[in-house]
Order: C-alpha cells, then structure tokens, then sequence
C-alpha cells in the first residue's frame, strides 16, 4: 500500500493542539487527514472564560459543519473518518476551568472535555507544575479532582506537570493518564521533557505517551525537520512500546507573539515562568496542521511496518481513549466518599 492510501485510509489523532482557530486552521486540519484531535480550550482561564470558549465552538461547529463535528466518544472519532470530517475533543491544559469547584467537572464532561491537564507549568490547587522551583506534590483536592476524573470518564493529562506531583497522581488514578504532547529527556533535556523512567512509569499504569513534534523540545531546536521527529518517535517506541505512543504534536498554527507571551507567564499576568522571547520555532515540514502527511511518509522511508503506522498514527490514542473515557460509578471509600459526601451538599 503507497503512504497516501496509507495516510488517507488511516485513523490520525493528534493529541494536543493548541493552534489559532479560524476556518483556515480548520481547512489544514481537514487537508492534513486529521481523524481526530484534543483541542485546548483552556490554558489559564477560569470558569467565565472557559465556559465562553465552548461557547465559540459550538458555533464554530454549526459555522463550519463541513468541516468539523464534536467528538465525545471513540465512535464520534471514528463516525469523523467515515464522514470525512474532523472530530473536535475538547480539552484543558489547566485544571482552573474549574475555579475551585469540583462539582463542575460533570457539567464540562456533558459539555465534551474529554482532556484535563492538571496543571499548566505553575502551581495550583491540584499540585505542581514542571516550571515551579520546588514540586510539593499532589494535594488533597488534587486527589478529589482525579477521582472525580475517573469516575466521569475525562483522561487525565501530565504533560506540563512536575515529576512529583505526576507520579502521585500517577498512583491515584484508577484509571490509566497521558502525557498528551512530551519529548524525551533522553534526547534533549528541557524542563518539559519526560526522563525514561518518568515515561516507563505511565506506561508500566497502562498510560499513554503522545510525542510532541515541537521544535523548542527537540534536540536541534529551530533547525528540527520532519527526520528530527521520526527519530524522537523511535526513541520513545523503544522506551514504552509502539502499542503505547501516539501523536501529540502541540502545534501552534496562526499563534502570534501576545499568545506566546501570555501562556509563559505565571498565571498569564504574573512572572514569567518560561524563559524563551517571541514565537516557538516550527519544524521544517510541519508549518501548518496540514503537514500529517508528511510524517505517513518519513515513516514508511524509515521501513515501519503498516501495523506501527497506523498504530502510531492514531489507534494506539483510540485504544487508550476507548478505556478511560468509560464512566465509571464511584466505591465507597476513600475520596469517593469524599465526592458522595460533597455531592450531597446543597
């Protein structure tokens, strides 16, 4: 089978993107022969704003209906294929969307979030994140939120989490978590890159590892190409098992220098966190969400197989997803009385 049957044929995933929205992203999206992705709705805004963006989608799924549908499900996912069309997972790189109320986590659940990153680069309720000086852990609401996680069947991202609070909350999920959108440490090493061991950890729970194809994360920076990121993934499938690793490029499409700025900053008002000026360099290949394609073919250059193709593409994420998107019914101990007990209240 040539790559392009191969690529049209197959189901791509991305994992994480955090573009700049517009019919023309969109149209990349649907160029690019993108089945599914995460896409983030939630950096550092709270309730109010969080709720606006969804907001803005639904719109934006009725106003470009050719284009985009939402995805709930595996099947929504799969149903996007079929339709030749882009199935839309909202999700969260922050846990703030939340403001401090865990009884709202059904709410955005019914609303299609489908992803919660716990937290983004800094401290917040929940625990760490990979930019703090000291990783103090995962907090007792923290516990509470991934509980609440579980039960409702929202996947649980660590992505820009600090390497404390992610293995506790590794170890109090029921369910299995992902780093949606990582580069290893092994090769490049970054605050936001994920060690062997941090990698074999999530996946030795039954998690998941989406390979970020973001150029400041890879070991030749601004100079990375399309090869660069094939062998990132060769790196990781020899960590954690191709059966384990997806796409997740966090790709910044039409993104300008305000937005870069704004997510480097603690908060996005306060210090900035993140030392890096201007907009995040783009791996040659890979300038727009058109560019999945080309990926299809450097892997068939490097001799994959048609089965880690197509795993690595985008399966491997609906097996994942297909797990821990399942509700579950809270037990009655622990924080799930914890949840039954806060449930009650008025």
């Amino acid at each position: 089978m040539s790559e392009t049957t191969l690529h049209e044929s197959a189901v791509v995933f991305d994992g994480l993107v955090v573009a700049q929205w517009s019919r023309r992203t969109f149209e990349h999206m649907k160029e690019g022969g993108l089945t599914g992705a995460n896409c983030t709705i939630c950096i550092w805004e709270g309730f109010r704003d969080t709720m606006t963006n969804i907001a803005l989608w639904r719109r934006w799924f009725d106003e470009h209906s050719d284009l985009i549908m939402p995805a709930h499900t595996v099947a929504d996912i799969r149903r996007a294929k079929t339709l030749g069309k882009v199935g839309i997972v909202l999700g969260w790189q922050n846990s703030c969307g939340i403001d401090d109320d865990i009884r709202l986590l059904p709410l955005f659940k019914d609303l299609g979030v489908g992803f919660i990153q716990l937290t983004y680069n800094t401290q917040n309720y929940v625990g760490t994140g990979c930019w703090e000086d000291r990783d103090s852990g995962l907090s007792s609401f923290g516990r509470h939120f991934i509980a609440e996680a579980n039960r409702l069947g929202i996947a649980i991202d660590l992505s820009h989490v600090a390497s404390r609070t992610a293995s506790e909350a590794i170890a109090a999920s029921t369910k299995p978590c992902a780093y949606t959108h990582v580069c290893p440490a092994g090769l490049y090493a970054h605050p936001r890159n994920k060690t062997d061991a941090q990698l074999r950890e999530i996946v030795d729970r039954g998690g998941f590892v989406g390979m970020a194809t973001y150029a400041p994360f890879m070991r030749s920076g601004a100079a990375s190409t399309i090869e660069d990121c094939i062998d990132t993934f060769e790196y990781v499938l020899n960590v954690c098992g191709e059966e384990n690793v997806g796409v997740g490029t966090d790709s910044t499409e039409g993104q300008d220098e305000a937005f870069f700025e704004w997510i480097r900053k603690d908060k996005g008002t306060g210090r900035q966190m993140v030392p890096a000026k201007g907009k995040a360099a783009v791996v040659k290949g890979l300038e727009t969400l058109a560019g999945y394609p080309s990926l299809t073919r450097a892997m068939e250059r490097r001799g994959w197989p048609e089965r880690r193709i197509r795993g690595v593409l985008g399966e491997n994420w609906l097996r994942f997803l297909d797990e821990v998107w399942r509700p579950a019914p809270a037990k009655a101990h622990g924080d799930d009385q914890i949840i039954q007990q806060f449930a009650r209240q008025p």
